[in-house]
């Protein structure tokens, strides 16, 4: 990837997702805290999207835990074209990562700057060809990248991930306050890890329950879906075949597909832009 310092044709270029014209549906998959699957939810809801035929993209923002090309189980690195890098595909998903620039044991020790312009690289020098939506795994927490981001993509819609325990989704609220705080619109609360259904076909709630509906009553959002704890979900991941794509009917497979089908029959209200209409 360019350095930072780099000026002349590249700093010309714009962010083609943030065109007031542009098709792409921009989703920001974020969450208050690590390690409640937001990567996992990113994967498998980009799978179902584009099992449903739509096209789509992934841009794996996490710079410090890049774990997307993993989990999608990308085989090859991004090539050149001119000027531009085309993003690899697997499962109908195409994907940009810091993955693909650092190795697996090499820490990304970065300050804002060099974060800022690493995620407008990303997004002004891929091919990325108009999907139809752009899923962005942002890292956990309301540091940098996030505030760059929705500088970068205005009009991008998010997805707040948590977990059923009260302590989680108190945590959780602290993106969705975020987003506010620089004026995007949180469209849905994800609850993860919901519970696990045993071989007698109960299911038992290990993280508790209540707390993904908690946190989206609390913001005036609805819960978009509740995704099972299922050992095939992460084998899945390990292996790089989304539980999505590899069993779309398995109980956590169907949970996806329902997100998927969420987001297509809830567009955000149309914005209408005209450059006859000013305002004096």
């Amino acid at each position: 990837m360019a350095q930072p310092d780099n000026t002349s044709a590249q700093s010309r270029r714009v962010v083609p997702f943030a065109d007031p014209a542009s098709v792409t549906r921009v989703a920001l998959i974020a969450s208050g805290k690590g390690g409640v699957g937001k990567s996992s939810v990113t994967v498998n809801l980009g799978v179902a999207l584009a099992a449903m035929g739509h096209r789509t993209a992934v841009v794996d923002a996490d710079v410090w835990g890049f774990s997307i090309p993993r989990m999608l189980g990308i085989q090859h690195e991004p090539q050149m074209v001119g000027e531009m890098i085309v993003p690899p595909e697997a499962h109908g998903v195409c994907c940009i990562s810091m993955g693909f620039f650092a190795e697996e044991d090499q820490a990304v020790i970065w300050r804002g700057p060099m974060l800022h312009k690493a995620l407008e690289q990303f997004l002004t020098d891929v091919a990325w060809d108009d999907p139809d939506y752009l899923l962005v795994d942002l890292p956990p927490g309301t540091g940098d990248i996030s505030i760059s981001l929705a500088q970068f993509l205005p009009r991008s819609e998010v997805y707040v991930v948590t977990t059923p325990q009260s302590a989680a989704q108190r945590v959780a609220q602290r993106a969705a306050f975020m987003a506010e705080k620089v004026n995007l619109t949180v469209r849905g609360v994800i609850e993860n890890m919901s519970w696990f259904t045993g071989d007698d076909n109960k299911r038992y709630e290990l993280f508790g329950s209540g707390g993904g509906q908690e946190l989206a009553d609390r913001l005036g959002v609805p819960l978009v879906g509740q995704v099972p704890l299922l050992p095939a979900l992460r084998e899945g991941a390990d292996r790089g075949q989304p539980v999505a794509a590899c069993l779309p009917d398995s109980e956590a497979g169907r949970a996806f597909s329902a997100m998927a089908a969420h987001l297509v029959d809830n567009p955000p209200p149309r914005r209408i832009y005209s450059p006859e209409l000013k305002i004096n």
